[in-house]
Formats: structure tokens, C-alpha cells, sequence
């Protein structure tokens, strides 16, 4: 077994996802619905950063679309963050198929 060393495979594994979480961590997302009437700030680690509501939306009173519009711009603002770790992902794996491991 010339050459595969397991335990240097691993340790520059946990190097890689060390470099990912401090990545995620200063990853920032924005995403809205209902034409900008809520958006959503998210970060990295998938915690709302914040929440802001247009007061035309309140006055409305309608709660049902209300709450449909933060759920939507929340699943937004989590497929980004996915999208952008799937990117960093890509980018630090170098292009390497790791199908069939």
C-alpha cells in the first residue's frame, strides 16, 4: 500500500471541513417574497439573522399571507445558503468524483 496513507487522508479531511465551517460562518444570505414585502437574513450556519416586514403587508391582516411569505423567503434564504456551501464544497474538493466512496 505505496503512497495511501488513511490517517493523512483524514486529518486533511477535518483541515477541509474546518476551512468549510469558518467559510459557512461568514456566509450571509438575503432573500424576500412577495416582492421584497419580507426578507429574510440568514447566515451560514442556517440562523435568521433577521426578519423585516413591510407594515403594508400588516395592515393587510391577512395572516395567512403573512405567514406564507416568511416561510417562502426563510426556504429561499436556506437554498441559498445551501447553493453557496455546495459551491465552496465544489470549489475545495477541486472537481474530485467522489461516486462509489
Amino acid at each position: 500500500m505505496s503512497g495511501f496513507n488513511i490517517q493523512e487522508m483524514l486529518a486533511q479531511a477535518r483541515q477541509q471541513a474546518e476551512k468549510l465551517q469558518e467559510k459557512m460562518q461568514q456566509v450571509v444570505v438575503e432573500a424576500s417574497s412577495g416582492g421584497g414585502s419580507v426578507t429574510v437574513k440568514m447566515n451560514g450556519q442556517k440562523q435568521v439573522l433577521s426578519v423585516v416586514i413591510e407594515p403594508d403587508v400588516v395592515k393587510s391582516g391577512d395572516i395567512e399571507m403573512l405567514q406564507d411569505l416568511v416561510m417562502a423567503a426563510v426556504n429561499a434564504a436556506i437554498q441559498k445558503v445551501d447553493d453557496a456551501m455546495k459551491s465552496s464544497l465544489g470549489g475545495m474538493l477541486g472537481g474530485l468524483n467522489l461516486q462509489g466512496l
